[in-house]
């Protein structure tokens, strides 16, 4: 009579595929947290602007705006982000590129409303109240 000392094939393949499961798990875990962590990094962006622009009001009497009338006119993109750096935060590099967010803020010179806005669709405005809102995130 032999003794095996070892696995069987049959063993190997069911670990392989628990790890497999696992790790399909995880990864989807881990992809969901990025996002939201991204998210709530861009609203915590959009309170830093809505920050500035109190302090810019109380400086010139009026709220910055880089795209003067409605939401339609705000095109978040990089020049539009590079220019709220200049103007609210003295030329500081203050918003991240690495969150995949642009920002702009759109308005009259008496009230205004700031955009983040990403490649998927996700849009997060916060008004000058401080009311965040989200419209097309998952």
């Amino acid at each position: 009579m032999t003794r095996s000392s070892g696995f069987t094939l049959i063993e190997l393949l069911v670990v392989v595929a628990i790890i497999g499961i696992l790790s399909a798990v995880g990864t989807l875990a881990y992809t969901g947290y990025v996002s939201g962590a991204k998210k709530s990094s861009a609203e915590n962006y959009l309170q830093q602007i809505s920050l500035a622009q109190t302090e810019e009001y109380s400086s010139t009497g009026e709220y910055f705006i880089s795209a003067s009338g409605t939401a339609s006119a705000c095109t978040a993109g990089a020049d539009s982000s590079s220019e709220l750096e200049t103007n609210l935060f003295s030329g500081e590099n203050v918003l991240p590129d690495d969150i995949d967010f642009q920002f702009c803020v759109y308005g009259t010179g008496a009230t205004y409303t700031a955009v983040a806005d990403d490649s998927d669709g996700c849009v997060i405005s916060l008004n000058r109240n401080g009311s965040p809102s989200r419209s097309g995130c998952n």
